[in-house]
């Protein structure tokens, strides 16, 4: 397992715009660390430099002794991502989304189903698993994300906003599962304007305009 994910003194330049400056931070395994802050101050774009989607102009990306970028061809196997579009495949159902990541890893196929299905069974779509994406809820797909994220046991859990769509119920739901992957040992990073998604983290980062202010 990833002991910790780190940014070094990241700074981020688009179009001759200061994305992130001098971001220092440290997620380690076995918490949650929630990033919080207005819209625009940088949570996403942490996330994304974090998760080795993004690279960044300045500074490093650690995961744990490994320096992390977007030519790092062994971080997207090791992670699990739930990104605000979902990234959901639109023509295939919900379990076979989530089946996806089990596949890739090589899992034998008796094994991929029940995976699959027990993931989707934790945040509460145990009904919906043949349904096609497009005939699900915005809410609906986010927890199918969730599942996706998840199943595939990741070293480290990136999540930007994942409880935007959810009602208390089903939020307190998927908070189970996330906070079942940290137990479990795996670094969760999480980006939430939700005070209550906040604090039930480990650990708060706030931001605002790019850096760090608490």
């Amino acid at each position: 397992m990833t002991a910790f994910v780190a940014a070094r003194a990241v700074g981020v330049v688009r179009a001759g715009r200061q994305v992130l400056d001098d971001v220092t931070v440290t997620a380690p395994a076995g918490e949650i660390t929630a990033l919080t802050g207005p819209s625009g101050s940088g949570k996403s774009t942490l996330i994304a430099c974090l998760a080795g989607l993004e690279a960044v102009t300045t500074g490093t990306v650690l995961w744990a002794d490994d320096v992390v970028g977007p030519r790092s061809r062994d971080v997207r196997h090791r992670c699990g991502l739930v990104l605000q579009g979902y990234g959901l495949v639109s023509l295939l159902s919900a379990v076979e989304n989530v089946e996806l990541v089990l596949q890739a890893q090589g899992v034998a196929r008796a094994e991929v189903r029940s995976r699959a299905a027990a993931a989707l069974a934790a945040v509460g779509l145990e009904s919906a698993g043949d349904h096609l994406v497009e005939q699900l809820s915005g809410g609906q797909q986010q927890r199918v994300a969730v599942a996706r994220a998840v199943v595939g046991r990741p070293e480290v859990l990136f999540a930007d906003e994942p409880t935007a769509e959810l009602d208390s119920a089903t939020r307190d739901r998927v908070l189970h599962v996330l906070l079942a992957e940290a137990k479990r040992g795996a670094v969760v990073v999480l980006a939430t304007h939700d005070r209550y998604v906040a604090d039930v983290a480990d650990a708060e980062v706030v931001m605002e305009d790019g850096r760090v202010v608490g």
